[in-house]
Formats: C-alpha cells, structure tokens, sequence
C-alpha cells in the first residue's frame, strides 16, 4: 500500500514538471464566462486589495475627463500638434486583478471601451511578433530593405533596423502623415530651429520616446504583412483569446494608404494626436494574461514564447523598455522599488496599465490613475498576499 502510494505521489510529481511550475493550476476564460477566486484560496487579505481598490479611486488621473481638452494640455509645447483621429470622453478609475487567470478583484465599470493611448504600442509589438513569426521579417533587418517610398534613404535613415523602431532608439528624422519626428515632444531646451537642426544620434544608441516613429512602424508593418493590422491582431490574438468584439483600433484621416489596390487605413500607435486602440479593461487583461503565459491561450500557441522573451528584453539604450514594453530593470531610471524586477507593463497616457508579474501569477489592469502612484498602487496589492 505503501509503495502504491509513493508511486501515485511519484506519476503526480512527473506530471507537474511537465506541464510547467505554475502552468497547471493556469486558468484561461471562456468567451462569456470569467471565473472568480476567492482571497483565501488565493491566499490574499480582502481588506488590503479594498484598499488597492480604494487607492485607484482616490489617486485618479488628474486630467479632464474630455480628453481631447487633455491631450492638448498635455502637449501643449509641441509645435503644429493637432488631433487627426478619433477620441473619446474618458470613464472613472476602473481595474481587474487576476491570479493565476481567474478573477481575484474587479472594480469600475471593466466592460466600458475607453482609450488606450501608448498601451496600444504593446498590441504593435504583437503584431510585430506574428510578422516575426512568420518569417515576414528580422529584426536586425534594415528597414529599405523592405520599404522602398522614401522614409528610408539617406546616410542616416538607412541605416535604421526594425528593433531601433521597436525600442524607440532610432532617432528617425522625417515625416509621416504631416508630421514631422522634430516636433513630438520637442526638448526643454531651445526652439524650432534647434530642434529641426539637431545632431542625429548613432541609431541604437539612444533611447527617445516618439509616436511619430511609432506610426512609422505601424506603417513599415503595414506594408509588409499587406492587411489591416486591426485585423491581423483580432484574427491572430484577440478573437482566440474570446475577447469582446467592442474595440477598434483607429488611425487618422490622413493616415489612409494605397494597400495592393486597396485603400487601408495605417493605424496609429497611440492617442497622443487621437485614434490607437479603444478597448475594454475586460479585454485587456484577456491581452495580459495571453503574454504572462508566454504567448499560449490553452493549447494553442498564438504569439512564439521566443518572441516574448525578445520583447522583454532589456534595450541597450533604456534598460526599463523592450519592445514597446516597458520593464523593471534595477539599472534603469524607472525602476520600481519593492516591485518584482522580472515585471513587464503597457503603459499609455492618464494612467491606463497592463502589469504581468509571472513570478506571482498576476495580471493587472488600472485604468485611470495618477501615473506617478503605479508603483504605490502595486506595493499595496504586494502587501495583500498572506
């Protein structure tokens, strides 16, 4: 009896190993079904996560609730900047906590489609992995060889791969759909001149935060897997995921291209001049969860698990971003202190996050909050486990 019992613990053990740690107990939400866990199973402390909970609300982003008012307070020192796509009066502070996949907390209204902004960067990155995926590109590529209308010639621009667009170090120079790489988020320092007249910087060598570089990206990708890349990413990611049918993915009006004959609209990567993605906190966290498992949604492998530890990779020039993510890196200047270091997180205007920590099993999504709190707002839910 004894042995048979040494035995069953021996066959229980090996099947552990080979599923994963963590990924047994890992749970993924039907389409219209979401399950919940409770705090204790979970082994959490309810007060402490009411008071993460409470903490979102009472550190709520400070800008207007028109967001077209906020966006150009917010960039109000930018040169010729106008909004040319869609935006959308923004709802209240909103969030989901899930542990090992399954509901822990929720709050707000998680079903209402808001704004994303530069969180929509981290669904470029993903789409950029299904292009990697299937050997439509290679990151260490220059970008003329495959995009040949002029955005890349020259001593500089020709020089530039599709990882400086994915890590914001390429210091492209030039303009896209009116507008010019000089003009968003110009330096404290100096004018119009200056900024135009600048010294480019070594591409790879220097970090630079850009939506007009992203938009480039968007269009580069565009042009290389020839579809609308709101439909690659509900083909490829979200409809597998069983997420909502709600969001949409929007450019500009002028952002429109010539696609094999057919008029497709580049779609940009943020709401900093209007448009990105618009999306629910529900689907988001659907996002989340498919990278904390690497890239699989049950059995089937949606974006290679190579891809993901590409994407989470720190940078040379910013060891807090990868591609079009954002890490914990203790070498970089946005370190989170008390936070895990392996943590990765999107990150987009008026305090909109994806936060993954693999090591604890927790996908977190805020919406709305006050984004110098992030890592106060994460300590306390740290605080809560038991």
């Amino acid at each position: 009896m004894a042995f048979k019992t040494a035995f069953s613990f021996f066959v229980l053990f090996i099947s552990f190993l080979s599923n994963g740690v963590g990924q047994q107990s890992l749970y993924f939400p039907e389409k219209n079904n979401w399950e919940t866990i409770s705090v204790d199973e979970a082994g959490y402390n309810a007060a402490l996560l009411d008071s993460a909970m409470v903490f979102s609300f009472t550190h709520e982003y400070s800008g207007a609730i028109d967001l077209k008012q906020a966006i150009y307070k917010s960039f109000e020192r930018e040169p010729f900047h106008e909004i040319k796509g869609p935006t959308r009066d923004r709802g209240l502070p909103a969030g989901i906590i899930l542990h090992n996949g399954k509901i822990l907390k929720k709050w707000g209204d998680v079903d209402r489609v808001d704004m994303s902004f530069s969180v929509t960067k981290s669904y470029l990155s993903a789409v950029c992995g299904i292009a990697y995926d299937q050997n439509l590109l290679q990151v260490d590529d220059k970008l003329d060889q495959y995009i040949w209308d002029g955005y890349f010639q020259g001593r500089h621009n020709s020089k530039i791969t599709w990882e400086h667009l994915l890590t914001q170090s390429s210091d492209w120079s030039g303009e896209i759909f009116g507008q010019k790489d000089w003009a968003d988020r110009p330096p404290k320092d100096g004018d119009i001149d200056d900024w135009k007249n600048r010294e480019l910087e070594e591409p790879g060598t220097f970090f630079e935060y850009n939506d007009v570089r992203i938009n480039l990206l968007s269009y580069s990708l565009l042009n290389v897997i020839r579809k609308p890349l709101p439909q690659v990413l509900k083909e490829s990611i979200m409809d597998p995921i069983g997420a909502s049918t709600n969001w949409k993915w929007f450019g500009y009006e002028d952002s429109w291209v010539n696609v094999d004959g057919v008029k497709v609209q580049s779609v940009s990567g943020g709401g900093h001049s209007g448009g990105g993605i618009f999306m629910s906190t529900f689907d988001h966290a659907r996002f989340g969860l498919l990278f904390s498992n690497d890239g699989k949604w049950k059995e089937k492998q949606l974006i290679s698990k190579k891809w993901i530890e590409m994407s989470t990779k720190p940078s040379i020039p910013n060891p807090n971003y990868g591609y079009l993510w954002w890490l914990n890196s203790k070498e970089g200047d946005r370190y989170m202190e008390d936070v895990d270091e392996n943590v990765f997180y999107a990150s987009g205007f008026g305090g909109n996050f994806i936060i993954i920590d693999k090591t604890k099993n927790l996908v977190i999504v805020v919406r709305w909050l006050e984004p110098k709190y992030l890592n106060d707002f994460i300590k306390i839910i740290y605080s809560a486990k038991n």
